[in-house]
């Protein structure tokens, strides 16, 4: 039986097998060297083999690797001491393993501080359509997106999806039965969708209006993606009142969180919620490491600058390419473009080149390299996907399902 065959069958990987990785680079066992422009999808923030997060993970699997909840776990509570002070709303932290957990734990408190309130009858949760929030039975049907929901029996009441953008669907939207809006503050499945600052401000002063809890989703976007410690601080005044965030902050190690207000999440108390890995001593280890590193002042004034120079250099070449370009997405290096041309079949053609990029919903080209990447990085990619390009151009158009 061939390798691999006793996994599920849910992903459909090229068959390039990595062995090793250093910063930008991942390499297969035969040496075959590829840059890394999706980072493991906007996970490995710090790039392959870096030495701060590999030398906390070393010298805490010497300690304890696990102990659970049920004791004083003192890596998650410096952890926890790091993302509060940087965070003006922030006040409690919930560790989980994924971006999924710390969604779930994100909707249970929001349901939980209206029913703690009085208002029992106050559970629906705003989503917009193109939005991703985890594969679980809740986070598939908070997204609402009918690829996933199939085959997975009725949809789970609660969820009012709405179009994006759509500002009058939204006020009309309201109702005594919102209890909170979710949002991603920059989509990352939806097709790298950055909502604009005015509208997080906004969304801000209609939850304040009508007694809603804000939630960002901020999974893929945080951990200094765009070049801020996360994505809706490039928008003052429109702090949330829960925020879930995962994937870059472990920088490769499983680790997400539930961050909230004191008062939001008073009602979790003994009982309500649990996980048995969150807080795991090795996960936090590995995440007050990252931390360190991305809190950074000079750390993400680079990524900023990168990412802005990554933006000129798209720009030439959707110049360069009207036929395969159509547009420009995303924010600082969580980044691409809109195809006219096929996005998963372009992605083949990195490949092939020896670059690894990702694809998204509305037919996009994802990038989220590590954020670590300099501007010579920039300029390898770019040489490749105008090879890519070059070849794209014999394709058929990109024609909707």
């Amino acid at each position: 039986m061939a390798k691999g065959d006793h996994l599920y069958n849910t992903y459909a990987p090229p068959p390039q097998e990595f062995v090793r990785g250093e910063g930008a680079y991942l390499y297969t066992a035969d040496d075959k060297k590829y840059l890394d422009f999706i980072a493991g999808i906007s996970v490995n923030c710090l790039g392959h083999n870096h030495p701060a997060p590999k030398a906390a993970l070393k010298e805490q699997a010497d300690k304890v690797w696990h102990l659970s909840g049920m004791f004083q776990l003192t890596n998650a509570k410096e952890l926890a001491a790091k993302y509060c002070a940087a965070l003006p709303f922030a006040d409690k932290v919930f560790f989980t393993n994924s971006g999924a957990e710390a969604l779930e734990c994100a909707m249970k408190t929001a349901r939980k501080y209206h029913f703690d309130r009085g208002d029992e009858d106050r559970y629906d949760i705003i989503t917009f359509s193109g939005a991703f929030h985890g594969r679980t039975f809740a986070t598939i049907n908070a997204g609402g997106n009918p690829n996933y929901l199939k085959g997975f029996g009725p949809s789970l009441p609660g969820f009012v999806h709405l179009p994006f953008g759509d500002h009058e669907a939204f006020k009309a939207a309201i109702s005594e039965t919102t209890a909170a809006i979710l949002v991603e503050p920059v989509q990352g499945e939806g097709g790298l969708r950055p909502l604009p600052e005015v509208c997080l401000r906004g969304l801000r002063e209609l939850c304040d209006e009508h007694g809603i809890l804000l939630i960002y989703d901020e999974v893929q976007c945080g951990a200094g993606r765009t070049g801020k410690l996360f994505a809706h601080q490039w928008a003052e005044g429109a702090e949330p009142d829960i925020m879930a965030v995962a994937k870059g902050v472990g920088g490769g190690f499983p680790l997400g969180a539930c961050i909230a207000r004191e008062d939001v999440a008073a009602g979790m108390v003994p009982g309500t919620h649990g996980s048995t890995y969150g807080g795991n001593p090795l996960a936090t280890a590995v995440g007050i490491a990252v931390w360190d590193e991305i809190s950074k002042p000079e750390f993400l004034d680079q990524v900023v600058r990168v990412s802005n120079f990554l933006k000129q250099q798209f720009e030439g070449l959707k110049d360069e390419f009207p036929d395969v370009v159509e547009e420009l997405r995303g924010k600082g290096l969580l980044c691409g473009m809109k195809l006219k041309k096929p996005a998963k079949e372009v992605r083949g053609l990195l490949l092939d080149r020896g670059m690894l990029g990702g694809s998204a919903g509305d037919n996009v080209l994802r990038l989220a390299p590590p954020l670590i990447i300099t501007e010579d990085h920039v300029r390898e990619a770019i040489a490749i996907m105008r090879e890519a390009f070059e070849e794209a151009r014999e394709m058929e158009d990109f024609v909707p399902a």
